[in-house]
Protein backbone atom coordinates (compact mmCIF):
# COMPACT_ATOMS: atom_id res chain seq x y z
CA UNK A 1 0.00 0.00 0.00
CA UNK A 2 1.67 3.23 -0.99
CA UNK A 3 1.79 6.15 0.82
CA UNK A 4 0.87 5.80 4.77
CA UNK A 5 -1.12 8.24 6.78
CA UNK A 6 2.04 8.34 9.82
CA UNK A 7 3.79 6.28 11.84
CA UNK A 8 2.27 3.88 14.06
CA UNK A 9 4.54 4.74 16.34
CA UNK A 10 2.22 7.94 17.05
CA UNK A 11 -0.96 6.09 17.44
CA UNK A 12 -3.06 6.57 20.52
CA UNK A 13 -0.81 9.54 21.97
CA UNK A 14 -3.78 11.93 22.80
CA UNK A 15 -6.19 9.43 24.01
CA UNK A 16 -3.76 8.13 26.40
CA UNK A 17 -2.67 11.40 28.22
CA UNK A 18 -5.98 12.33 28.23
CA UNK A 19 -7.47 11.91 31.71
CA UNK A 20 -10.14 9.68 32.69
CA UNK A 21 -13.33 10.85 33.47
CA UNK A 22 -15.69 8.65 35.77
CA UNK A 23 -19.25 8.99 33.90
CA UNK A 24 -22.25 9.91 35.85
CA UNK A 25 -24.44 6.87 37.79
CA UNK A 26 -27.69 6.94 36.36
CA UNK A 27 -30.76 5.29 38.64
CA UNK A 28 -33.66 3.76 36.42
CA UNK A 29 -36.21 2.90 38.32
CA UNK A 30 -36.91 -1.29 39.11
CA UNK A 31 -39.45 -2.28 36.16
CA UNK A 32 -42.24 -3.07 38.32
CA UNK A 33 -42.51 0.36 39.93
CA UNK A 34 -41.86 2.11 36.74
CA UNK A 35 -44.99 0.20 35.38
CA UNK A 36 -46.96 0.93 38.24
CA UNK A 37 -46.00 4.52 38.30
CA UNK A 38 -47.19 4.40 34.74
CA UNK A 39 -50.76 2.74 35.61
CA UNK A 40 -51.48 5.20 38.10
CA UNK A 41 -50.31 7.71 35.70
CA UNK A 42 -52.22 6.98 32.38
CA UNK A 43 -55.23 4.98 34.02
CA UNK A 44 -55.71 6.73 37.19
CA UNK A 45 -54.96 9.95 36.92
CA UNK A 46 -55.93 9.67 33.45
CA UNK A 47 -53.15 11.78 31.60
CA UNK A 48 -51.79 10.93 27.99
CA UNK A 49 -48.40 9.42 27.31
CA UNK A 50 -45.92 12.14 26.67
CA UNK A 51 -45.39 15.76 28.18
CA UNK A 52 -47.65 17.34 30.50
CA UNK A 53 -50.62 17.06 27.87
CA UNK A 54 -54.18 17.00 29.60
CA UNK A 55 -57.17 15.25 27.74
Amino acid sequence: MPGSHGSLTKAGKVRESTPKVRGRERHTPIPRVRNKNNYTKRFVKGRLVGQAKTR
